[in-house]
């Protein structure tokens, strides 16, 4: 390649959960090895690639959106759309004019192959030049490490079975040495991530999330661990145990869903609201100050005020650090489409909004009581903040921290003083 040649350029924008964030990190690796200098998603770039997400209608109208405006951004790129929404209704999307090529989760290893191949037989040449500053997709602090893919658990409402497929397992010899070369590369943190993290090992003989948590912590010298997301009924003393390590992240997101027995049992969620209380009071006892979030659906085929009400007053009960509020969805293909007993649109949003006030409430009480306390906190990266460059960083129980300092702290974990809260964030002072 001569001075005056430039490597083609990619920008991946990722939708939806970690698991798609870790399958964005994976396709900017494979870029990157192909030749090409993956830039941030809102740079110019030869190829815009939308890993998206399809939870939602809200979630396929966002998806379309940003295709289009992927276009009129880079009138001469070629656009790809992967993800969820690709895997389960392929033919909408293609049918998009500014989409050029479509490949579900299924084809995403063939992903990079397919984009040079149809390179090679463009026409239009390179329209960015050298002018492009070149940054890399992925934050060289915090790295997705997809452990498991797929559910067998298959709810009512939910289309991940149908767009990620059956449960299985990446051997945790692979993962030790994937997290390895991620803490050699600079990262200083994991997140393990996956579709149903707690059923991880079940294909592979030997192996459970517990083992493989004590592989990472012993045989890796990441500084932090993070797990993302477990079930109620898979959190147990001999999981619990393994927080006593400070390297494991103090913070736990058990979706629940519904506080209702009557909807969670029509959703076919495997737990009641009675072990889910359960397990958040064991989660407490073992490990004191984790921060427990949530997810909760509201609108739910047949539910009734009387269960909304359930829902409500659990939520009340138990003050969870944060909720994420969805009104339901319909989507195709899965079991709740086809039910009866559909929830108004009006009284759906209603009671999302109810539980939105809620989780305001005990969001800000929650970071209230964090003010006076030291906690670890990686930094990220410095950012405009209410009119003044401040470091954001993340504490070890997932809150969002802001500091006025003059080191350069990126990339570096630092006791923190908590000082004040804010909205939805914790002004800091580094120790």
């Amino acid at each position: 390649m001569t001075q005056t040649e430039t490597l083609p350029t990619v920008a991946i924008e990722t939708q939806g959960c970690k698991l798609n964030q870790a399958d964005s990190q994976a396709l900017a690796r494979r870029f990157a090895a192909a030749g090409y200098t993956v830039v941030d998603a809102d740079r110019p770039a030869d190829v815009y690639v939308l890993n998206t997400c399809t939870v939602t209608h809200v979630a396929d109208r966002k998806a379309r959106r940003s295709l289009r405006a992927a276009r009129r951004s880079n009138p001469a790129s070629l656009i790809v759309a992967t993800g969820c929404y690709a895997q389960r209704s392929p033919g909408e999307l293609e049918s998009l004019q500014e989409v050029d090529l479509v490949l579900g989760n299924t084809d995403k290893g063939a992903l990079v192959q397919r984009v040079t191949e149809l390179r090679r037989d463009a026409e239009t040449p390179c329209a960015t030049g050298d002018a492009v500053e070149t940054q890399s997709v992925v934050h060289r602090t915090r790295a997705m490490v997809k452990i498991q893919e797929g559910c067998n658990q298959v709810c009512a409402y939910c289309i991940v079975p149908r767009v990620r497929g059956r449960e299985r397992s990446i051997p945790p010899e692979d993962l030790v040495a994937q997290i390895n070369a991620l803490e050699a590369e600079g990262f200083k943190e994991v997140v393990l991530t996956g579709t149903q993290l707690g059923s991880y090992g079940f294909d592979i003989p030997g192996a459970s999330l517990e083992r493989l948590v004590e592989s990472v912590l012993a045989e890796t010298a990441i500084p932090r661990i993070r797990v993302s997301s477990l079930q109620p009924q898979e959190v147990g003393e001999e999981l619990l145990r393994l927080w006593e390590d400070p390297r494991l992240c103090s913070h736990f997101h058990l979706p629940l869903q519904s506080g209702s027995d009557g909807v969670l049992s029509r959703m076919r969620r495997r737990y009641t609201a009675e072990r889910y209380a359960r397990t958040v009071e064991l989660i407490r006892a073992r490990a004191p100050g984790a921060s427990i979030t949530t997810d909760v659906l509201t609108g739910f085929p047949g539910e009734s005020d009387e269960e909304f009400q359930e829902t409500y007053d659990f939520c009340r009960e138990i003050r969870f650090s944060d909720m994420h509020v969805f009104p339901y969805s319909v989507r195709p293909g899965t079991t709740a489409a086809h039910l009866g007993g559909k929830v108004d649109p009006v009284a759906k949003g209603e009671r999302a909004d109810l539980l939105l006030a809620l989780a305001r409430e005990h969001a800000s009480g929650y970071l209230r009581s964090l003010v006076g306390q030291t906690r670890p906190v990686l930094w990220e990266e410095r950012v405009q903040d209410d009119g003044a460059w401040r470091w954001s960083g993340l504490t070890d129980n997932y809150v969002r921290v802001y500091a006025n300092d003059p080191r350069p702290l990126a990339n570096t974990i630092t006791d923190t003083r908590l000082l004040e809260e804010r909205e939805v964030s914790l002004i800091g002072a580094p120790v």
